[in-house]
């Protein structure tokens, strides 16, 4: 037994309900043959046979190209990617949905490449440091965001303070503690 010629009109919708699916949405080989007309007792052995390409070269090669064809509908090029989320920026300023709008806007300027999604993943454990890898990893710290916390970077030793309180300073409303001694910063 050959190789058909051609496609007969039930190979042809059983390609088409696989590429484009069916009324309901995408379906199974079993599921197309069926739509295609195929019997209910053989949709799944048809179904098979169909996608096979030894079996059946032109459907497969049929199936091929429809699906060339939809990816060529459904491409996305920059040019077209760009134009699309203008439209839609400009149909949302409209409406005068302008989170929309900016939502769109934004989209725009990462498809041209003006924003850059950047993570950095460092691996490393704090216990794994020693006490003077830690302060000097906290100095640091305190040095690069010092801007940003508004405080003055003082470098010193930190002493225990001892305080004896009196009875008049225990029944005082301010609980906050004193510091005797003031540190002095190392030179």
């Amino acid at each position: 037994m050959g190789v058909p010629k051609r496609l007969t009109e039930m190979q042809k919708r059983f390609a088409e309900f696989i590429v484009f699916g069916g009324p309901d949405g995408p379906v199974s080989q079993s599921e197309a043959a069926e739509l295609a007309g195929y019997s209910k007792k053989r949709c799944r052995q048809e179904g098979s046979e169909l996608l096979n390409p030894r079996l059946s070269p032109l459907v497969v090669q049929y199936v091929g190209g429809l699906k060339e064809e939809r990816m060529k509908k459904f491409e996305v090029s920059y040019e077209g990617h760009i134009a699309e989320l203008d439209r839609i920026k400009q149909m949302a300023l409209k409406k005068g949905s302008f989170s929309s709008a900016v939502n769109a806007e934004t989209n725009r300027g990462k498809a041209a490449g003006l924003y850059i999604d950047r993570k950095i993943i460092k691996h490393g454990k704090l216990e794994e440091l020693s006490e003077d890898q830690l302060e000097a990893k906290m100095k640091q710290i305190l040095e690069d965001y010092a801007p940003l916390l508004g405080a003055d970077v003082v470098e010193g030793e930190s002493q225990e303070v001892v305080e004896e309180q009196t009875s008049s300073e225990v029944s005082s409303s301010s609980k906050h503690k004193k510091l005797e001694t003031p540190i002095a910063p190392k030179k």
